[in-house]
């Protein structure tokens, strides 16, 4: 049935305010994605000439200030498009679970906590990005040092043809009088305590590209982070 011209008249207020909501919307995303991108060109600069000055791994594995900059590189991919190339090796458990505790035992330390580690198949072998791998641990640790603590156990283990990496708290929340006296209001910054779920969001996604699982285990005795990997080798 044709619609009447009043009608078509009518309706005009109404197309006209969705056509200027839109356009404003559309106006409005082009300007916070150029403040982003000039933002990240802001930080990609000191963050390289830190990387370039900064002494590499005797062992190949990533330094905090190189995960940073992948960090930032992913956040570029996300604003403008395209995606970051995975790049797999053979990693063995042991080594993995090394670089985590050599880049978070000083943090555990002024937390008033500990790390330890506890590899029971430190030869066991996935295939997998090492970067991705590496930020998932650094999420699980983190996360098990703000919330959870203050002794924080990182392990690798077989199970049923996995790779089981976890990381376990041993609950309460960690004690604030051991921390070092920074503000609140920095404090929260560093530590991205005013965004929650960022972290294990990253850790299902890590798991999961690489055909695994993450799932929490939690208990009055603490919080066990639990992410499995298949082998080198087997398909899931």
């Amino acid at each position: 049935m044709p619609l009447e011209p009043a009608q078509l008249i009518g309706g005009w207020p109404l197309a006209l305010a969705l056509m200027t909501a839109a356009s404003a919307r559309a106006l409005l995303a082009g300007r916070r994605r150029s403040v982003l991108n000039e933002a990240l060109h802001e930080l990609r600069r000191p963050l390289q000439a830190l990387v370039l000055s900064a002494p590499t791994a005797a062992d190949g594995t990533e330094t905090p200030l190189q995960m940073a900059v992948v960090a930032l590189e992913r956040l570029d991919r996300e604003i403008n498009g395209g995606a970051m190339a995975a790049i797999r090796t053979p990693l063995a458990a042991g080594p993995l679970l090394e670089a985590a505790a050599q880049r978070w035992r000083r943090r555990a330390a002024q937390c008033g906590g500990s790390l330890r580690l506890q590899a029971g198949a430190p030869e066991l072998t996935i295939s997998a990005d090492r970067r991705e791998i590496a930020q998932a641990l650094d999420n699980l640790i983190a996360n098990a040092l703000e919330h959870g603590g203050p002794d924080v156990v990182v392990a690798a283990a077989p199970a049923s043809g996995s790779l089981r990496l976890s990381v376990t708290d041993s609950g309460g929340v960690a004690s604030q009088r051991h921390r070092p006296r920074f503000s609140t209001e920095l404090l929260a910054r560093v530590t991205g305590r005013r965004r929650h779920g960022h972290g294990l969001r990253v850790v299902t996604r890590v798991a999961e590209a690489h055909g695994g699982s993450f799932h929490l285990r939690r208990s009055r005795s603490g919080t066990e982070a639990v992410i499995d990997l298949p082998l080198l080798g087997t398909r899931r």
